[in-house]
């Protein structure tokens, strides 16, 4: 007994278990939902949302379309970092949407209209969605301003002026922005090599271990800095780290800075691989930003758990393209991924429950103890 409550206290093996029960459950709900809709292609639908590229028959197209998914998940990985990061800091990032949108905006921008080299596309997008994490940082700071309103405020202003900065981009055949492969080659995230293991899939490249990278580098930060300690004291007690010396503004805009950082440079990423184009006439703020929230919470709010939750949220989201539009609408794909992905929100609930019933029988069986030994030292007076 003492085995089985010493694992389930552990953080590591109880975020696995939530985060399972969590997958579960959405897609016994989506596949419940389809079944409603139609009962007569629902066990297809739900299969192929889960397989993805294993639904290929060959193999070369396994490979390749699986190259294809790794390529979109290493923007969400950046995206749940952003929201991690602010999160342990006590602060809840909802702009990553808007950081995420201004770091494609400012790479495309700077690598069609400037003809600047990839790594300084790079760059820029990360600056601009990092000043424009600072500035929610700044009013919170500052004005006492909530920064989830300054960051849905910011998600728009931003979607909409990285559209107007983006018109000159446009393919006038469309409404998408130009092929970065046809007029900025050199602005195109370079292969290193890994298009080749994915059958000469070119949009596999730099972005993903680059993201792999910066998540080790959040969980040293975090876990292992005196930097990372600050940052968490001031999210856990302002006033205590206040108290302590630590300077509670200067950590809040630097946490915002670098959540907004984070998100834009998944922007800046995933763009620059040239894997889609900027909508220039779009009027909703990215899905990304707001995935990464349920991706952040579904690795149990852990920089090594984001990559692992964020390939499976990117892997059903992908999958949903394997729904059969003959039977179902073209929106039934996304009411599934969007299930499963809103019960990813729920590992901190489930956590907390089963944490409070180990606790339960832990003091149960400690009353019990006491009350045997209570009973075994009256039977020797």
């Amino acid at each position: 007994m003492n085995k089985k409550r010493s694992l389930l206290e552990r953080d590591g093996v109880l975020t696995i278990i939530t985060s399972v029960l969590c997958v579960i459950l959405g897609l016994l709900v989506g596949f419940l939902a389809v079944l409603i809709i139609n009962p007569q292609g629902a066990f297809g639908a739900i299969t192929g949302v889960v397989e993805n590229f294993f639904a290929y028959s060959s193999s070369r197209l396994r490979i390749y379309n699986f190259g294809s998914t790794l390529a979109k998940t290493a923007p969400l990985i950046m995206c749940s970092l952003s929201v991690l990061f602010a999160y342990k800091v006590g602060l809840f990032n909802i702009g990553a949407a808007g950081q995420y949108a201004l770091g494609a905006g400012a790479a495309i921008y700077s690598a069609y209209c400037l003809q600047l080299p990839w790594y300084v596309c790079l760059l820029l997008g990360i600056l601009v969605g990092g000043i424009s994490g600072a500035l929610g940082g700044i009013l919170k700071a500052f004005c006492n301003v909530n920064v989830v309103i300054s960051g849905i405020m910011l998600n728009w202003i931003s979607l909409y002026g990285v559209n107007v900065l983006l018109k000159p981009a446009m393919d006038p055949s469309g409404k998408d922005t130009f092929r970065l492969l046809k007029k900025a080659k050199d602005s195109v995230l370079p292969n290193i090599g890994l298009d080749k293991l994915f059958e000469n899939n070119k949009y596999v490249g730099l972005a993903i271990p680059l993201a792999i990278v910066m998540a080790v580098i959040i969980w040293i930060i975090l876990d292992k800095t005196k930097l990372g300690y600050e940052l968490k004291a001031t999210g856990n007690n302002p006033n205590a780290a206040k108290y302590c010396g630590m300077k509670e503004n200067r950590n809040i805009i630097m946490t915002m800075f670098v959540a907004g950082a984070l998100a834009s440079m998944g922007g800046a990423m995933f763009y620059l691989t040239d894997v889609e184009q900027w909508n220039v006439n779009a009027s909703a703020v990215p899905g990304m930003g707001f995935n990464g929230i349920a991706a952040a919470f579904l690795g149990g709010l852990n920089p090594i758990g984001c990559i692992f939750s964020s390939y499976f949220i990117t892997h059903i989201t992908v999958g949903g393209l394997n729904v059969d539009l003959k039977i179902y609408s073209a929106q039934v794909s996304d009411f599934i991924t969007a299930v499963i992905i809103y019960f990813c929100g729920f590992v901190l609930f489930f956590k907390s429950v089963i944490i409070g019933n180990v606790k339960r029988r832990t003091e149960r069986k400690v009353k019990a103890l006491a009350e045997a030994e209570a009973k075994k030292g009256g039977t020797k007076a």
